[in-house]
């Protein structure tokens, strides 16, 4: 970072230069490297070595560079002047190169065996106890051949690097190590392991090409199985490979007669990968079929999943339950993907708030790019249905910049829920067609895009769009979005005249909400079965259910629809609390269509709603409404950069964007803007 004098992108040739990732030699020098090697050439070799010994340790410490070049005889004061004579390094309290190009450049132009030379003397000057991670990456560095003593230091240094959050680290880790095993069984495993761990810090590509160093079978069939799981995951994440299920059934069905339970966890793996990324259509059903004709086994999650398809909610709510909080502890901590679902399923927001939670901590704790972006996706799903829309575009702002640094694709979903719920028609409209012409567009993508668009068209009394929306959701039964949508369902049917169809859906969801029994279920299914029945007490029944609940939405909603029934029943003085309650949390939330809707109803009863101050939200991208918010509760713009992988200029650049759009010139101001609080 010294060396690269703040600018980011200077960053990427740092690893080249050695570092906690493979040396990556450069085939055809860049101009400004090359004249940089010219200079070198003609430099002394014992200052040409300084400089290999000073460009194999990024760490720039004084400390071990002098004690690794005495152990060589290299006579320092005269290789440090003609090395310093260049105006490619300077000696200091620090060693810094003049530009990370030049370290490069010191690196590349050794030969091989004094790159060797400088990391084993390296090695030897690093202390194994304060340093055991740097000095076993100088060992690997420095082994021209298979050494076990080394690979074994290499991994211990992984499992080191996983527990204080180096998913990339990790990864690199255990490569060399996989690189240096000697034995092929163990250099097996240990390819195998890092592949899972460069998955996990999301460098997909990377672990493709890993992945075909490894044979492609052997006399183990666990790691055989483990083969096929991780082919598996890696087709998934490619949109244009379709046979990622295939390969993870296989691995289920390769260790089936060996290890049951090892089994059911790869059918497990299988759908956790399809959910994660996105495509999941078809899997759970392939998934079960296998599962079904498995040998015998303890009750699991499967099972409750092939009650849940089969028999349907009554039956398999508490399976589902029992599994979410399972006797290995919470689903959660193996699938946080199907625990998500399972939750939804169950109508259980509380238990979505913990596996959040959770993914948030691990995420960051474990420094894994899948796992935090999933936790600020749920995140960003959640503040959208309780309608928290700061907190959704701040989740959504930081997700997208962590897909952008790790080169991922970027998740969909919750920017269609933050689209339905703030009810925008045109900037809403413009996703959904963008989302749906693209290649990731699966099933449930799509039927992501079409819940929202029944829950927009319903905010702006489209119904007959509405209706034809909620129809399209839920014709696949995707879990999640089938239910959701049902109560959007019966509301445009109703308003459609198409009785058949709302009480079928209704039906549907009374099954699953009484199932349930959560007061957010029981409460939505209330006020649907309102609109179906025309019952008062149904309307007061969803009020009271959802009164102490998270769902403001839908809180707002019962409010709203049981205003338009009073008033449709000349009951103008009893309609108004409920109107003027639905529109206050509506517009307070910035729940726009909803919110149009109730101020149209309390005009119709000659009363005027209340506009809506402006909020920072209808003035800043969703990326400077994160900047702000952080900002705002006292992050710098340096710790502010550090979340979304930027340069404290690019914050300070956001700022004075963010300044001028809300008419401030502090940061005191933005801390002294209720708007941009956040809970604590």
């Amino acid at each position: 970072m010294d060396e690269a004098r703040g600018n980011p992108l200077a960053l990427f040739a740092l690893p080249r230069a050695g570092g906690f990732a493979p040396p990556r030699l450069t085939p055809v020098p860049t101009r400004v490297e090359h004249e940089f090697r010219t200079t070198l050439s003609r430099l002394p070799a014992q200052a040409r070595l300084l400089l290999t010994i000073a460009g194999a340790d990024p760490t720039g410490d004084p400390g071990l560079l002098w004690p690794a070049a005495r152990s060589l005889d290299i006579d320092l004061p005269t290789a440090g002047a003609a090395a310093t004579a260049t105006g490619l390094v300077e000696f200091g309290t620090r060693v810094r190169f003049y530009h990370p190009l030049a370290r490069t450049a010191a690196y590349d132009a050794a030969a091989p065996g004094e790159r060797r030379l400088a990391h084993r003397v390296l090695a030897e000057a690093t202390d194994p106890v304060t340093d055991p991670d740097r000095r076993a990456w100088h060992r690997a560095q420095a082994s021209a051949v298979p050494d076990q003593d080394v690979a074994a230091e290499l991994e211990r240094s992984a499992a080191r690097a996983r527990a204080r959050g180096g998913a990339v680290a990790t990864a690199a880790f255990l490569e060399r190590a996989a690189e240096l095993s000697p034995e092929p069984a163990q250099r097996m495993e240990r390819t195998l392991a890092a592949t899972r761990a460069h998955l996990d810090a999301g460098s997909t590509d990377k672990a493709a090409t890993l992945l075909g160093t490894a044979e492609n079978s052997g006399p183990d069939a666990f790691q055989q199985a483990e083969t096929y799981l991780l082919r598996g995951r890696i087709a998934l994440v490619r949109a244009d490979d379709s046979e990622g299920p295939a390969w993870m059934l296989r691995a289920a069905r390769r260790i089936a007669p060996l290890d049951t339970e090892r089994s059911r966890e790869s059918y497990l793996e299988a759908l956790e990968a399809s959910l994660l990324v996105g495509r999941a259509n078809g899997v759970t059903d392939l998934v079960l079929a296998e599962a079904r004709s498995a040998p015998p086994h303890p009750p699991d999650i499967l099972d409750a999943l092939d009650v849940l398809t089969s028999n349907g909610h009554r039956a398999a709510a508490p399976l589902i339950r029992e599994a979410l909080d399972g006797a290995k502890g919470p689903l959660w901590d193996r699938h946080p993907a199907l625990a998500i679902i399972l939750a939804a399923e169950l109508w259980d927001p509380v238990t979505h708030v913990r596996i959040i939670e959770w993914l948030l901590k691990s995420g960051r704790d474990s420094g894994s790019p899948l796992v935090l972006r999933l936790g600020l996706a749920q995140a960003a799903s959640a503040a959208a249905l309780t309608g928290d829309l700061d907190e959704a575009m701040s989740a959504i702002a930081e997700e997208e910049a962590i897909a952008d640094a790790t080169g991922a694709p970027p998740v969909i979903y919750h920017r269609l829920q933050l689209a339905a719920m703030r009810g925008r028609r045109e900037e809403a409209s413009a996703l959904f067609e963008a989302v749906l012409v693209t290649a990731t567009a699966t099933g449930q993508v799509v039927s992501n895009v079409h819940w929202a668009s029944a829950v927009l068209n319903n905010g702006l009394s489209l119904y007959q769009e509405a209706l034809a929306a909620a129809r399209r959701a839920t014709a696949d039964g995707e879990l999640f979005t089938a239910g959701f949508t049902l109560p959007e369902l019966v509301e445009a049917a109703v308003r459609c005249g198409e009785h058949d169809a709302a009480v079928a859906a209704l039906a549907s969801l009374t099954e699953r909400t009484e199932a349930s029994g959560t007061p957010s279920g029981l409460g939505i299914a209330a006020y649907a079965r309102a609109l179906v029945t025309g019952a008062e007490d149904d309307y007061r029944e969803a009020i009271a259910h959802l009164a102490d609940t998270p769902m403001l939405p839908y809180r707002a909603r019962a409010h709203l629809l049981y205003g338009e029934w009073l008033r449709r029943q000349g009951r103008r003085q009893d309609c108004r609390p409920h109107l003027r309650i639905a529109h206050e949390l509506f517009s307070g939330a910035g729940l726009e269509a909803f919110g149009r809707r109730a101020a149209d109803e309390l005009r119709a009863t000659g009363e005027t709603a209340r506009s809506r101050t402006a909020h920072a939200r209808d003035q800043l991208t969703m990326q400077e409404l994160h900047i702000a918010r952080l900002v705002a509760t006292g992050a710098t713009s340096k710790e502010v950069a550090a979340r979304l992988f930027l340069s404290p200029r690019t914050i300070d650049t956001h700022l004075r964007n963010i300044y001028r759009k809300l008419g401030i010139n502090s940061r005191r101001q933005l801390r002294d803007r209720p708007d941009l609080r956040q809970p604590s």
